[in-house]
């Protein structure tokens, strides 16, 4: 096997790229990932153009979705001009391959926030596989998704590696394991890291991603809850755990994540500089296990009318607006869903998603 490729997430402020210079200058970046929906409707900045075709042209740049919601249980024209969007995208630049995010985020006006889990089950399962397909057959290259950190419960946290290794086999889909995402989940729910990462199948993952977060303070006098906010260093527990992953999954790329406007000190800079070192020493040293290079078979599929289910949906609705409303928890735990079951979910969690929404729909 060889070494796996050391990237970073490309962020369109001013301010990321000059702090990320000494590193491109240096050529230390091999790949760049870029969030490439954060821009459908702006013009891109001439330098983040220039710089995102050079890794293009060099065919060390990754697509990495925002914005497509593969768990929405209705089909929007919102969903198929996204889609129209991508394959202008792979026609202009040469991705090695295009990601999204486990979960639902967009149902009527709430736009933005947290990708939010949905429960392992038949429909579930058949919408998530038809979105997936459609992402898929709008390009020619290889297609993954990104583990959620967010989860509303154990039951969560249990199940998701199940549900991608199930949701990516009809497109000889991949993994991208985040493993500040498991990081979260082991802080908020006190599991061992290694036994959530055991739950997923290994074998799939294609890229690790790696950044810091936040500590948000308890709602109920408890323990803080971890935050996916890409504002702070990478944590020590998982650069501890980063070589026996690597064993494990012998990734083709590893990605850092920062927020780009996070890096306007230079005391943030410099803690940025020694996360990629380490990363980028801890890379070198391990050791890749000779193996045979992974192969993707690009799967055919005919589509029919999307998948769809008004029940689901109606649900998905309703639990965004509980939540953006603010309703107390106990009164979301009350709710009689037919697909979510709140009754168990952390009244922790619910109170950090209602936070995390508000925050992206102010209005």
């Amino acid at each position: 096997m060889k070494k796996p490729l050391l990237g970073l997430a490309m962020m369109p402020e001013a301010d990321f790229v000059s702090a990320i210079l000494p590193l491109l200058q240096t050529q230390s970046v091999d790949v760049l990932e870029w969030s490439f929906d954060t821009l459908y409707d702006v013009e891109e900045p001439e330098w983040l153009s220039g710089l995102l075709d050079f890794y293009s042209d060099n065919s060390r740049l990754l697509g990495h979705g925002v914005y497509y919601s593969l768990f929405d249980a209705r089909w929007m024209e919102r969903q198929e001009i996204w889609l129209k969007k991508l394959k202008e995208e792979v026609k202009r630049r040469k991705y090695n391959h295009i990601t999204e995010h486990f979960g639902f985020m967009n149902t009527e006006n709430f736009h933005q926030g947290v990708p939010l889990p949905v429960p392992l089950l038949p429909k579930t399962l058949q919408i998530g596989k038809d979105r997936l397909s459609r992402l898929q057959d709008a390009v020619e290259i290889p297609v993954g998704v990104e583990n959620l950190a967010f989860s509303f419960s154990m039951d969560d946290v249990k199940e998701q590696g199940e549900f991608l290794d199930r949701l990516v086999e009809d497109i000889d889909g991949f993994l991208i394991l985040d493993l500040h995402n498991i990081y979260c989940q082991s802080c908020n729910f006190k599991v061992d890291m290694m036994e959530i990462i055991n739950l997923y199948p290994l074998e799939k993952v294609n890229e690790i991603h790696l950044s810091g977060g936040s500590w948000q303070e308890s709602a109920y006098g408890k323990k803080p809850v971890r935050r996916d906010t890409h504002d702070d260093r990478i944590p020590e527990e998982i650069l501890n755990l980063l070589p026996e992953v690597l064993i494990q999954c012998h990734p083709e790329y590893v990605i850092i994540e920062r927020l780009g406007h996070t890096l306007n000190t230079e005391v943030a800079k410099q803690i940025f500089f020694d996360d990629f070192n380490r990363v980028k020493k801890i890379l070198e040293l391990s050791d890749y296990p000779v193996g045979e290079e992974k192969i993707w078979n690009r799967q055919n599929t005919v589509h029919s009318k999307p998948v769809e289910d008004l029940l689901l949906y109606a649900e998905q609705t309703e639990l965004t607006r509980l939540l953006f409303d603010g309703n107390t928890t106990e009164s979301i735990k009350n709710r009689d869903f037919h697909y979510f079951k709140p009754e168990s979910w952390d009244e922790e969690m619910i109170t950090t998603a209602q936070q995390i929404i508000k925050k992206w729909n102010p209005y």
